[in-house]
């Protein structure tokens, strides 16, 4: 029993990180869906951004915004200050009499979290296009206009964009963290091409507004609303040519809970949309659900019985000893860049790649703890997870 458990985890380890990334660019490869892009397409089109006390970074958001290489008769942009107390509400204001493009300010009271404030201010958008913005995102200049190209295939309903994360302290978590979204933006190349994505940004993202869906205030929506565009039959594409720049966080602290959040809702929203998850009713796309996103939350499980498996049959010697090194390097290695992790300091690939690994499992195993208990978390501080 204990050698079955021991291959058994081992494989679907293999299979999460490495087995379904291949798989998905031998598909691809295999039967490509091309998405049917035109450079010149410009509908009209409404910037959305979420705030809660952003007086720090609204100002530069939304500059950055109206410096995009786009017709201003054809944009809008709207901003929600969800119960802002700093100043918020006035840098808006003023910005908006000096705007290029109408700019709206509308305020949620009592505060009611991103997932309502998006819910109040999307009907009010007169796009045909729905972008969505952080309020302290960072886009390219010509980033509305490869968001939009791609929505000249009338098969596309949701665009995502391509997040670069900047490091520029060269802290552990961040180096780790950069790392994870090269390997992620590849993985969205590969299923762009068999059909649709199972994970978006969020920070750059378009959707056709006609194809929008009120949320639960407790729902992801960087992750339910492009699974509400594949139930109703469009696709959810990645464009890597439209560019968000973001910072790191530069301490575990920080990211880890942020990790935890982002885990427990979405959690919640593969609960919410399990019906996706029938192979029968959705195909291929039920797949990689499955291996994108509830096997890779999940990944803790296997991580740990094939640690315990590994330690009770190293004795026995050959690959299993080869095995239970490999584990004392994995976690030796997490736990000298652990003890190490100072901001500015430059860790080595091989402390960094391991240590991000093993906090995003061990966020993944708490934010599990939480969904089973019934908890649910809608608003938060997002400059600190």
């Amino acid at each position: 029993m204990l050698k079955l458990l021991f291959w058994l985890s081992l494989l679907l380890l293999l299979y999460i990180y490495a087995g379904y990334p291949l798989l998905a660019r031998m598909l691809a490869a295999f039967r490509p869906m091309p998405v049917n892009r035109e450079d010149g397409y410009r509908p009209s089109v409404s910037i959305v951004i979420a705030a809660f006390n952003e007086a720090a970074d609204i100002r530069a958001t939304l500059e950055n915004k109206l410096a995009q290489h786009y017709p201003s008769e054809l944009l809008e942009i709207l901003v929600v200050s969800d119960g802002s107390d700093d100043g918020t509400d006035d840098i808006v204001t003023t910005m908006a009499g000096e705007a290029r493009c109408p700019v709206h300010l509308v305020r949620q009271e009592p505060r009611q979290g991103k997932t309502s404030g998006l819910n109040l201010l999307i009907p009010r958008a007169t796009g045909d296009i729905i972008l969505f913005a952080d309020a302290n995102s960072h886009w390219d200049v010509n980033a509305i206009n490869y968001l939009v190209s791609n929505f000249a295939d009338p098969d596309v309903g949701y665009v995502t964009g391509k997040m670069v994360y900047a490091n520029q302290d060269g802290s552990l978590v961040g180096d780790g963290c950069s790392a994870y979204m090269k390997y992620e933006n590849r993985l969205r190349e590969y299923e762009t091409q068999l059909g649709s994505i199972v994970g978006v940004d969020g920070g750059i993202d378009a959707m056709r507004k006609s194809l929008h869906q009120p949320l639960h205030a407790d729902q992801l929506p960087d992750f339910v609303q492009p699974l509400k565009v594949v139930e109703q039959g469009y696709r959810v594409v990645y464009e890597p040519r439209a560019l968000l720049k973001e910072n790191t966080n530069d301490d575990s602290d920080s990211e880890f809970s942020m990790r935890v959040r982002v885990g427990l809702r979405a959690l919640w929203a593969l609960k919410d949309m399990s019906h996706l998850m029938n192979p029968v009713r959705f195909g291929l796309f039920a797949l990689q659900m499955v291996s994108h996103k509830l096997l890779r939350y999940l990944a803790f499980i296997p991580l740990a019985m094939f640690t315990i498996t590994t330690l009770a049959l190293a004795p026995s010697g050959g690959f299993y000893s080869v095995c239970l090194f490999g584990l004392i390097a994995l976690y030796g290695l997490g736990w000298v860049g652990r003890r190490n992790e100072t901001p500015g300091q430059n860790l080595s690939f091989l402390y960094t790649a391991p240590y991000y690994f093993l906090l995003l499992n061990v966020a993944s195993f708490k934010a599990t703890l939480a969904f089973l208990k019934g908890e649910k978390k809608v608003v938060w501080n997002p400059r600190k997870g």
